[in-house]
């Protein structure tokens, strides 16, 4: 199998819908980040932050996603509905 048609760009964009659905969820709920990263065993809001917001190439990881599905009471499938609807094509 060839993966040499991803490329960075793309990647990130994946990273990048994925943090704004948290966000999106997160403030749905009137969680701060602080507290959704303290109920899942971030201590740092800062690390945090640049995950949802993939700033210096910070990304949560499938551990991440699991704990915030759970915390934010949500599927885990639900943080990549917007990655496969018809306005944002990543693939």
């Amino acid at each position: 199998m060839d993966f040499s048609n991803t490329n960075k760009q793309e990647i990130n964009a994946f990273y990048t819908e994925i943090g704004k659905k948290i966000r999106k969820l997160r403030e749905e709920r009137g969680i701060t980040q602080l507290d959704l990263a303290l109920e899942i065993g971030i201590k740092s809001v800062a690390f945090y932050s640049n995950c949802e917001n993939t700033k210096y190439d910070k990304h949560f990881n499938l551990e991440h996603l699991y704990k915030i599905s759970k915390a934010l009471d949500v599927p885990i499938g639900e943080f990549f509905d917007s990655i496969y609807s018809s306005d944002v094509v990543i693939y």
